[in-house]
């Protein structure tokens, strides 16, 4: 790995620190120990590509991009913490895992009581578009998203025009397409 790789990593590594309170790699590895999994099972557990896991744990990707996928690590880590303490066989542990891998988390439009959010019962225009950019962002870097825009360009300009609007854009430049384009 060269140093520009190696400052990339340790960045991301210090962007988990500050997001999930340590890095995704000792997080995920603590509760593979913990719970008897192998990064396999976990990603499945998860609901994360094999691929996708890896990258996080190495510091490849600093942020998991979908919502339901935090709750679930959350999820992990309290169900870890319930077998360690002996509350939770490992019997029941399995079960679980397999109600945390079939959980969706909350929804990007509602909230856990199935209520709209936002103060008019409708989400805000801005929080639609920092969702679609994160989830865009959650599954390729900026310059892949623009390289991607670039093919589509001459038979799709449209979608080209929104992976570049949403995937590496500004957000400010991303709610101003997501309003005239709300016909």
């Amino acid at each position: 790995m060269d140093t520009a790789q190696q400052e990339a990593t340790a960045r991301a590594r210090e962007l988990q620190r500050s997001w999930y309170g340590e890095p995704l790699g000792a997080l995920f590895r603590r509760l593979i120990d913990d719970l008897g999994l192998n990064q396999a099972r976990l990603a499945a557990v998860l609901g994360l590509s094999a691929p996708m896991l890896s990258q996080l744990m190495s510091g490849q990707r600093a942020k998991i991009g979908n919502p339901a996928v935090v709750q679930r690590v959350q999820a992990l880590q309290e169900l870890a913490g319930q077998v360690a303490d002996g509350s939770v066989s490992a019997a029941e542990a399995a079960d679980r895992m397999d109600q945390i891998k079939k959980s969706q988390g909350g929804s990007v439009l509602t909230s856990g009581n199935g209520q709209s959010t936002g103060t008019s019962g409708a989400p805000t225009v801005r929080r639609v578009v920092r969702e679609i950019q994160s989830l865009l962002r959650s599954v390729a870097a900026a310059g892949d998203i623009l390289d991607a825009a670039d093919s589509l360009a001459p038979a799709h300009p449209e979608l080209a025009e929104f992976l570049r609007v949403y995937g590496a854009g500004r957000t400010a430049d991303a709610v101003a397409h997501y309003e005239a384009h709300q016909n």
